[in-house]
């Protein structure tokens, strides 16, 4: 994810990014301040997604980046490493969690499933 966000940065910075990529970087990064200032921020519809906690092993987050569009972006992301950090693991559409068990498509960067 910091890779991805890293990039984004730069090609926003350098005027290089294309269109797509640069409405992602202003919607990740207004959501990521929102979420630095207030994890429970209403307009982030925070929640727990349980079928990610139970598969990780611990408590998976998820927060919105859109919403009322097709596809409408999600971040996922965990508490940690220490008390006042969060770290980012996943940015993917919205699955159809009711439709085709959604959750069990989302894979999270840098967690490996609970044993």
């Amino acid at each position: 994810m910091e890779s991805l966000w890293t990039r984004l940065q730069q090609e926003y910075r350098l005027g290089t990014i294309s269109k797509k990529d640069a409405i992602l970087y202003k919607k990740w990064g207004k959501a990521l301040k929102l979420l630095s200032d207030n994890p429970r921020y209403p307009g982030l519809h925070t929640h727990e997604i349980s079928p990610l906690s139970e598969r990780y092993g611990e408590r998976v987050w998820q927060s919105y980046l859109q919403n009322r569009t097709s596809g409408a972006l999600r971040m996922y992301w965990v508490y940690g490493p220490d008390q006042q950090s969060i770290t980012i693991i996943g940015l993917e559409p919205h699955p159809e969690d009711k439709k085709h068990n959604g959750y069990a498509k989302v894979n999270l960067s840098n967690l490996p499933p609970f044993k």
